[in-house]
């Protein structure tokens, strides 16, 4: 059984395992720098850890691959009859880790 954890970062829940690339909020770490999640909310493989609201001693550490952009997103806000519309795009900046280990 593979073991897997769930992470909290960027006001997200985040299922993780070892290898794998997961996309998260922009943090402020340099490419090629480790970061360590704290706030795990459950790890499984044997056994099932599940926090109450979190696990103690549980961690997750990750490289940093690359920051960047998400598509653009966008807003269109439009008053039927009115002649009044206002057109508007978003790009959520990102930062794209790839998972080394999990800590119990």
């Amino acid at each position: 059984m593979n073991k897997y954890a769930i992470i909290k970062t960027g006001g997200k829940q985040i299922k993780v395992e070892a290898n794998q690339a997961i996309y998260v909020e922009k943090l402020n770490v340099e490419v090629g720098e480790r970061v360590t999640f704290d706030k795990v909310v459950l790890v499984s493989g044997d056994s099932t850890t599940v926090g109450a609201p979190l696990v103690k001693g549980a961690t997750v550490v990750g490289t940093i691959e690359k920051h960047g952009k998400q598509k653009k997103v966008v807003i269109f806000q439009y008053k039927p009859k009115k002649h009044s519309h206002r057109k508007q795009g978003h790009r959520q900046p990102y930062t794209k880790v790839i998972i080394d280990t999990i800590n119990i």
